[in-house]
């Protein structure tokens, strides 16, 4: 596109990034400036959005109630996956992106917009997962990534620009970290993280107490799953993100789901980010007991072995790929099984399964008691035993043990 945008919709969250870049896009383009904030649990912080956006040169703000529909379609997807990055990260900011890119890209039809335009720096994922699903959802959408095309290349620049012009910015030369929140976690990175030796400020966690400062009292917690999605918590039926936010507060009070560690990025180098997710490392226990219980085991190990692979595809942003897709319809197709209720124990930042129960339940006690039975003959593993080693025997005769 060699012609100038005429409009151009921004995915826009009132932080330094997307403050700056919104009068950015004015200045250069003179273009007018759509901005879009989805509201996928950010509470507090959407409060001055909407006049922030319009006192910056906004022609007009949506704001966009979206956390049923992320939780719903999103989060609960990737937890039938059992979707964790590199052992650790549960992809809180990854799957939030193709969400908020597609309804951009939707606002961007409607409103007849030419252009879209995105916060990711050039050194992130997020500049990936935006992209990825503009053109997957609009081939021949233009994109402007001001990160990769102006002369403002770090944040301390951006801070003296938006004072230059007076734009009110949440982060300072003092507190320097962004952050980034939705109904999954909190993530923070930047500023004083950029050393992995340094440890976070205790006063930078919004979601969780300290570990050391949970209640000395542990607290049971029961939650229901049918077809691998959670649907009530303690007996009571929630809606998705309901369901959520309810363990959210119960984890955040215990000090479960506080992350600290250093990436991948798929841009190529490794970055320490710091991740706050109670609610979602609860589902996580509770979901993996249950699955313990109700799938068969070639089943769950085939679909553990797909796990990285998954979680590779989030993080990466190809949520609207078809690999996803078809992986997506085996998961879920393994899922169906997945009913019943899990009890956890939540104690200063852990998560404890205490008991799991299910109408599809694979386990049998009259089999695997270690009392006599009349089921399982032990002497069939004579048999058993003998034909796997047979490989291994015959490969000694030959090579020794080596």
């Amino acid at each position: 596109m060699t012609d100038k945008p005429k409009k151009i919709v921004l995915a826009y969250s009132g932080g330094l990034d997307t403050s700056v870049i919104l009068s950015w896009l004015i200045d250069t383009y003179g273009a007018e400036v759509i901005a879009f904030c989805a509201d996928l649990g950010q509470g507090e912080e959407l409060t001055p959005v909407e006049g922030k956006a319009k006192s910056g040169g906004a022609s007009k703000v949506y704001i966009e109630d979206l956390r049923e529909e992320f939780v719903r379609d999103f989060v609960f997807p990737m937890l039938r996956a059992n979707a964790v990055y590199e052992g650790q990260y549960l992809l809180g900011t990854a799957i939030a992106r193709p969400l908020i890119a597609k309804r951009q890209v939707e606002i961007a039809q409607a409103e007849g917009a030419d252009a879209v335009s995105h916060g990711a720096t050039g050194k992130g994922n997020d500049q990936v997962r935006f992209e990825l699903t503009y053109y997957a959802l609009q081939p021949d959408i233009h994109v402007i990534a001001p990160w990769r095309i102006w002369d403002l290349g770090s944040r301390s620049k951006l801070v003296a620009y938006a004072e230059s012009r007076r734009i009110p910015i949440p982060v300072t030369a003092e507190k320097p970290y962004s952050s980034d929140r939705n109904l999954l976690h909190v993530s923070f990175e930047g500023g004083i993280l950029e050393d992995p030796w340094r440890e976070p400020y205790e006063d930078m966690f919004v979601l969780t107490v300290a570990p050391e400062k949970a209640p000395d009292k542990l607290e049971y917690v029961e939650v229901e799953f049918e077809r691998g999605d959670p649907v009530a918590v303690n007996g009571e039926p929630l809606s998705p993100a309901h369901l959520l936010a309810r363990l959210n507060q119960l984890g955040g009070r215990h000090g479960i789901g506080r992350v600290d560690l250093v990436e991948n990025r798929y841009v190529g180098m490794k970055s320490r980010g710091v991740y706050e997710t109670p609610g979602g490392t609860i589902l996580h226990a509770a979901h993996r007991a249950l699955e313990s219980l109700t799938l068969d085991r070639e089943v769950l190990h085939l679909r553990d072995s797909l796990i990285p692979r998954y979680a590779e595809m989030i993080y990466y942003g190809y949520w609207f790929s078809p690999e996803r897709r078809m992986l997506q319809t085996a998961i879920d197709e393994a899922q169906r099984p997945v009913a019943g209720c899990a009890r956890l124990k939540l104690y200063k930042g852990n998560v404890t399964v205490a008991g799991r129960k299910s109408p599809h339940s694979l386990y049998r006690p009259d089999i695997a008691t270690f009392e006599e039975d009349a089921v399982y003959q032990q002497a069939d593993a004579d048999g058993f035993i003998r034909l796997n080693a047979l490989r291994l025997k015959i490969r000694s005769k030959i090579f020794g043990s080596e």
